[in-house]
């Protein structure tokens, strides 16, 4: 249900008090109190302030990755930095890996550990990263913003922006061969616009002449395992660009 407007409870005291005196009642009691209340201009109604702390340029251009997570580490050009533990660049082969993983942002675990995709979550995606026939450590795993949103929410389209610097420079120097886009979040901040991922999981994107699969995110999977068979489809596809099949089951 929608919160009330201002002008929407005047127009409601109105009519009750043009019911009352329909009714014959000639003199009706108001706390002093109320009646101040209702003179103050009404404030304006805001979104959710994405507060720029001391917003700082990021280097055109790093050189290593242990250099991009020491800027993200000091990093407060948004207001994520107010709340976080541990800032989270990502982890994993840096050295040009077959698949590249991108997600959302870091939660509770991962802002505790400051390592992606620790939770839940994480070990789901552990399993998926076996199942193709890969160790957590042969690829890339980063996400979307490098802090903690409060509360886990998605992150502000200008916090991202904010933050997709480091993202961008890090798929330029990883060179990954393929990027997995775990969730609309994740492939929002990659494409640039919102998207639908269950319109679009499955269907090859392309990102900086990379090819990009959505998928959905683990935490998705968890809430809904109907869905892991449209994911391992997914994940087939792509070993297949990558020319690998997935290994037998144990």
């Amino acid at each position: 249900m929608a919160e009330p407007t201002f002008e929407g409870l005047i127009e409601g005291l109105e009519q009750y008090l043009e019911a009352l005196r329909d009714q014959g009642v000639q003199r009706v009691e108001v706390d002093r109190a109320v009646l101040e209340e209702l003179a103050r201009e009404p404030e304006p109604e805001v979104e959710p302030a994405m507060l720029v702390v001391e917003a700082a340029p990021i280097p055109a251009a790093f050189t290593t990755l242990d250099a991009i997570a020491a800027h993200i580490a000091q990093c407060r050009n948004c207001g994520l930095c107010q709340e976080r533990t541990r800032t989270v660049p990502g982890e994993g082969n840096g050295d040009g890996p077959d698949i590249l993983f991108v997600g959302e942002g870091p939660g509770a675990d991962e802002d505790a550990q400051g390592r992606p995709f620790v939770g839940k979550a994480g070990k789901l995606l552990d399993k998926m990263i076996d199942a193709m026939g890969y160790r957590r450590e042969e690829v890339f795993i980063a996400n979307v913003v490098k802090c903690r949103p409060p509360g886990n929410r998605k992150p502000l389209r200008e916090e991202m922006e904010l933050c997709l610097p480091y993202l961008r420079q890090q798929i330029r120097l990883i060179r990954p061969k393929v990027i997995v886009g775990l969730g609309g979040t994740a492939m929002e901040g990659l494409l640039g616009q919102p998207v639908s991922i269950t319109r679009m999981r499955g269907i090859w994107q392309e990102y900086a002449g990379i090819r990009l699969m959505p998928t959905f995110h683990p935490s998705y999977l968890l809430r809904d395992p109907s869905k892991k068979k449209e994911a391992w489809l997914d994940l087939q596809a792509v070993l297949a660009e990558l020319g690998r099949e997935p290994p037998a089951r144990k």
